[in-house]
């Protein structure tokens, strides 16, 4: 990006490559060789992939639960303490976008394609396989959107609010580059510039993009199933394949457009024609149901999170936490380097108090409406209706949203408009995560030369399809725990490092940086508003 302080020598084009070699190389590589080695053992890598899953879910699970609950604590301590009136960027910084603005791109990038994928499957499923009640019955309803309420409230917006929150205040407050190793300075120092800052970071790029891919996977999978519903197309892995290609094109259009122009837009457009269609199923569905649900499903998620927030199975002996929280969990700890990040990149001059409040409840409570709205619709029909979306949904997770659609009436539209709302949210998932990827793989770099971020986008799709090819959804599930598990013993060291930092903030105080510990100029863009290096160009 061209400014007018920026030196000739320093301008962009396009076929320029700014990258930080340990990490792009390293972390490009082991991606890489997952999806050669993936090709070549097609025929075992299902069954490989169901075992790493079953093991990680049954040894780890404990340790999943401990840390997000940890998270969500520390979160709201910061809320209700000293530092929530310190403001991202100093005190004379003020907002970059406008509150709704802010609001749509924050829950464009951390929810999206999961919402449209799960919002009717999870509360069916869990209401007639009930692990707290008797299947089918009321009780069952409530216990379902409950479960569901825990998986996505207010755990894994905490876990993105901790990530952000942690970028945004070392980058903009203390001069350092807008990347995950940034965050670990008041524990590490200087050695941040090294071979710990180079790990952290690896780690971070592997997690969010297997985290991104899992996202698209689910996200192609459904519209496989919409067109199949209205089209008769075949659900298969070719075409969704053949999607994923085409989606991702469209994605590349909007990482080529820029945060402003194709990030900033889409979000908005798919914020948009989201809240139409969850206006056409409240409207016309079962309106007082759902909200009289609204109200008591919020209450009894306040009444009962404490218990099923640290419920571990222990004196029940079953397993089903692994194909469920423990899955959530290790998705949005994976998927936290990327939101977290794109938040961050979006809130200069949000004060900790602002940010916490925005991200942590706007985006649960929106996240609560909609779950209600589509859960509680599809439970209305199950329990006195016709009943035939839990079959439907055991059978074909996927066809779920378009199975109630076609309750009402205009059920073409509504589904095309679905699908319409899922590829949005598929690309822009694409395009802000490659955007991320990119900024920690250029070191900290918040403009990333854009053939970089074409190159993210393109591995993203790729990683998607693989895993669709090598095991479908039990791929899509072992991938997110599996780079989840690493990444959430950084998220613990995160706490540590912002809490350091929030208790050693002076006011216009930025970390010594000296030029012998490291090997790049430090400098601030004036258009960005945000550190970065300068380094060598690579061809």
């Amino acid at each position: 990006m061209e400014t007018p302080n920026t030196p000739p020598e320093e301008k962009s084009h396009w076929y320029h490559i700014d990258v930080h070699p340990w990490v792009f190389f390293t972390s490009s590589g082991l991606i890489i060789l997952f999806v050669v080695l993936t090709l070549i053992f097609q025929a075992t890598v299902d069954d490989f992939f169901s075992r790493i899953q079953d093991g990680v879910a049954t040894y780890s699970g404990w340790f999943f639960v401990w840390t997000v609950n940890i998270i969500l604590v520390y979160v709201v301590s910061l809320l209700l303490g000293r530092f929530s009136s310190i403001r991202l960027g100093g005190s004379e910084a003020r907002p970059e976008f406008s509150t709704l603005a802010w609001f749509s791109m924050l829950f464009s990038a951390g929810m999206g394609i999961g919402l449209l994928f799960y919002g009717v499957a999870e509360p069916m499923f869990h209401f007639v396989a009930s692990p707290l009640a008797e299947p089918g019955t009321a009780e069952a309803a409530r216990v379902a959107l409950d479960l569901t309420f825990l998986h996505w409230g207010l755990h894994p917006w905490a876990i993105y609010s901790l990530v952000g929150l942690s970028l945004a205040f070392f980058s903009f407050n203390k001069g350092l580059p807008l990347s995950i190793r940034s965050v670990f300075y008041p524990i590490f120092g200087e050695r941040i510039h090294g071979t710990i800052g180079n790990v952290i970071d690896i780690l971070a790029t592997v997690a969010t993009l297997f985290g991104v891919a899992t996202s698209l996977g689910l996200g192609v999978q459904q519209v496989n199933a919409g067109l199949n519903h209205l089209f008769n197309i075949p659900q298969s892995t070719l075409v969704q394949v053949i999607l994923i290609a085409g989606i991702t094109a469209i994605a590349t259009w909007s990482v080529v457009r820029g945060l402003e122009a194709g990030i900033k837009l889409l979000s908005q457009l798919n914020i948009i024609f989201a809240i139409g269609l969850m206006l056409f199923v409240l409207l016309l569905g079962p309106t007082l149901f759902i909200m009289k649900a609204l109200l008591e499903n919020i209450g009894f998620y306040i009444q009962h999170l404490p218990q099923l927030a640290t419920w571990n199975e222990t004196y029940e002996a079953t397993d089903w936490q692994r194909a469920w929280t423990v899955f959530y969990w290790g998705w949005w700890i994976s998927w936290s380097p990327f939101v977290g990040m794109f938040i961050a990149r979006v809130s200069y001059g949000r004060t900790i108090g602002e940010f916490i409040k925005g991200v942590l409840f706007v985006p649960t409570l929106v996240t609560f409406i909609w779950v209600t709205v589509f859960g509680n619709s599809a439970l209305n029909i199950e329990m006195f209706g016709t009943g035939d979306i839990a079959k439907a949904v055991q059978e074909n997770i996927p066809v779920s949203l378009f199975k109630l659609l076609e309750n009402y009436p205009l059920s073409m539209v509504s589904s095309l408009l679905a699908i319409v709302v899922v590829i949005t949210f598929f690309v822009t998932s694409s395009d802000s995560g490659s955007l991320v990827i990119d900024i920690i793989t250029a070191g900290g770099n918040p403009d990333p030369p854009v053939i970089q971020r074409l190159f993210w986008a393109i591995l993203e799709g790729l990683v998607a399809a693989v895993l669709l090819i090598g095991g479908g959804l039990v791929a899509l599930q072992t991938a997110a725990i599996t780079t989840g598990l690493p990444f959430a013993l950084v998220l613990l060291g995160m706490c540590v490092a912002l809490h350091k930092g929030l208790n050693e903030y002076k006011e216009g105080q930025s970390f010594e940086i000296t030029p012998e510990s490291k090997p790049r100029e430090f400098r601030v863009r004036p258009t960005d508003k945000l550190p970065t290096y300068r380094r060598r160009r690579f061809w």
